[in-house]
């Protein structure tokens, strides 16, 4: 009788994890991708870094943002840091994401680079309303991988543009990218 209880309350506790992502809700968008002006790489040895802000506590459980792509490549996962200690700070999580990928085009920059929507769902931080980072590096991929700039133009939340930055040699300022922030409200007092 205890096993099947155990098993009931497993199997209930999954099916609850595994709805997380579809009950979640944009906390934080830095506007639309734009696809034709630059993008800064995430392969080894480079990151890039964007704040964000949250209006309201939130547990963090996906990450949609757009990546420009050799023609026929995918990314198969990126490693996603959070921080509270400006660009680059990774003290409050880090996770490596398997991505999904969408809505493509070929854009017209170069010789042409297929441009990407990447969608990954995770248990991140639960944190409380203000300023963090999220952090993009690692990305897996048989070429480069670069996160599309946006400059925050269209972007529609509380404290957005995001600033940014990129580690390329050194740390450097940069305009920032185009992705949005998922998350599902809880109460305050289970923040990190």
């Amino acid at each position: 009788m205890k096993l099947r209880f155990v098993i009931l309350f497993l199997l209930a506790l999954s099916l609850m994890l595994a709805a997380i992502p579809a009950m979640a809700q944009d906390v934080y968008d830095n506007g639309p991708v734009n696809g034709e002006v630059g993008a800064w790489p995430i392969n080894v040895p480079y990151a890039v870094s964007d704040s964000f802000y949250l209006s309201s506590s939130s547990m963090l459980v996906q990450m949609n943002f757009w990546a420009w792509l050799t023609p026929g490549d995918t990314i198969t996962s990126v490693v996603v840091q959070f921080g509270s200690n400006g660009p680059l700070s990774f003290n409050l999580d880090t996770l490596t994401v398997p991505l999904t990928q969408s809505n493509c085009f070929l854009n017209g920059v170069g010789t042409g680079f297929m441009v990407c929507q990447e969608s990954g769902s995770f248990t991140g931080p639960a944190l409380g309303a203000g300023e963090y980072w999220v952090t993009l590096s690692q990305a897996q991929s048989g070429s480069p991988v670069y996160w599309d700039q946006n400059s925050g133009v269209g972007c529609i939340s509380s404290g957005c543009p995001s600033t940014a930055s990129v580690l390329v040699t050194t740390v450097a300022t940069i305009p920032s990218e185009a992705f949005t922030m998922g998350g599902v409200a809880f109460s305050k007092g289970s923040a990190r």
